[in-house]
């Protein structure tokens, strides 16, 4: 039974590497089909914008004529300049309980990095913030989402006996929403609102709440920069997300604080939970997924959020009041029952203590790894060691 791997080239290829997870998790209950037609743009370099500044690659493994796991190598050189490193990302990892299996395909990731010059090797990671990443590493007794990853235990295992180690981790809680808006929050709303001549948007129409998305994801630029890996997106990028999600949005769900010049300084997006029904249409819209994720998307107790933030020079003024006094108020309305929060790194206090007026309860921890090249690691320690030498004669 010889083992291979390939890169794969063609469209047929590409659509063996995408419905594999499909075959791998038949049998888990937990996992969630990723949305075909978004994974195949993601994939495609004349369909992604971060092609303009990334590099990718996929591989799968085959045994005996049968994919047996797959993976993805980028090189997001925007991230390589901003965090002044030479890192190659993997993502899309999937495979068999093999190590043979998993060892060749990672093998195959460092092999490239060392022939691209690269120093070390960390994920998973797609080519941007936007894409799913962080393996699971606690959690794996709740369902997925399509905005996540999920993945068997058995993964991290096999990374770590590889020499892969923890380089940070997402946390996720889950939320109950109160019976009623705690009043001292709705006091503290108004508050602020006064004090820093902020207000909630409240969109009329979808064209209005898309002429504010493009100043939504500048915030979130401004927000996300200090944090772990992040790059800003590009103005294709933003375009591209806009016309992805703007016809699933519900306005009650989506909370933009404007200032006085009209700027958003501040975002909650949170919208129905769409696992199950991603499940039941196999993460295809054709020809009956269409059916599941509208009915989803009308009927729902439990949400997902996919982004909150606040821009910094509106940090710790307490604006979060005003982002859950509004959304908190439309939950009520529209009967959610709980809240799962998006993941947020674990030394983010910031985005933490947006959450302070709730009690969260754990949920799941994700987690990147990182691998170091031989002649990293000997160059770290000849710095070290030269440092001590200085010190020493000083």
């Amino acid at each position: 039974m010889t083992l291979t791997i390939r890169e794969v080239k063609t469209k047929r290829e590409l659509k063996a590497f995408i419905s594999f997870p499909e075959k791998l998790y038949k049998n888990n209950p937990n996992w969630v089909h990723a949305l075909w037609i978004d994974e195949y743009d993601t994939l495609l370099k004349d369909k992604n914008p971060a092609f303009e500044f990334c590099d990718a690659w996929y591989f799968v493994a085959e045994r005996d004529g049968k994919v047996v796991g797959r993976v993805a190598a980028i090189i997001n050189n925007n991230a390589n300049r901003d965090w002044n490193e030479r890192n190659m990302r993997f993502g899309w990892l999937d495979f068999i309980d093999d190590f043979e299996v998993s060892s060749a395909l990672m093998g195959k990731v460092e092999e490239l990095a060392s022939e691209k010059g690269l120093t070390a090797i960390h994920g998973p990671f797609g080519f941007t913030d936007m894409d799913r990443e962080g393996m699971l590493v606690e959690g794996f007794e709740h369902m997925g989402s399509f905005t996540t990853l999920y993945n068997f235990p058995y993964y991290m295992e096999h990374l770590e006996r590889m020499g892969y180690e923890k380089d940070a981790d997402w946390h996720q809680r889950i939320f109950d929403v109160p019976e009623s808006v705690p009043e001292k929050l709705k006091q503290y709303s108004r508050i602020i609102r006064q004090k820093y001549g902020v207000r909630v948007l409240i969109p009329e129409s979808r064209k209005q709440l898309k002429g504010y998305a493009t100043g939504l994801f500048q915030a979130l630029n401004k927000a996300f920069v200090p944090l772990y890996g992040f790059t800003p997106i590009s103005d294709k990028q933003i375009n591209v997300y806009i016309n992805q999600f703007i016809s699933m949005i519900n306005f009650d769900l989506v909370c933009l604080v404007l200032n006085e010049e009209e700027k958003v300084v501040a975002f909650a997006v949170t919208m129905p939970s769409l696992s199950a029904a991603l499940r039941k249409a196999k993460g295809r819209l054709f020809p009956f997924g269409f059916y599941h994720i509208l009915k989803a998307l009308k009927n729902f107790e439990t949400v997902d959020m996919l982004m909150i933030g606040i821009v910094p020079e509106y940090q710790n003024k307490g604006l979060n009041a005003v982002i859950f006094d509004h959304i908190n108020t439309n939950f009520l309305k529209l009967g959610v029952k709980r809240v799962i929060a998006n993941p947020q790194l674990e030394t983010n206090r910031a985005v933490q203590s947006i959450f302070d007026y709730y009690e969260g309860h754990p949920y799941k921890t994700r987690r990147c790894y990182i691998k170091r090249s031989a002649s990293a690691i000997d160059t770290a320690a000849s710095t070290i060691t030269g440092t001590l030498s200085a010190k020493q004669v000083s």
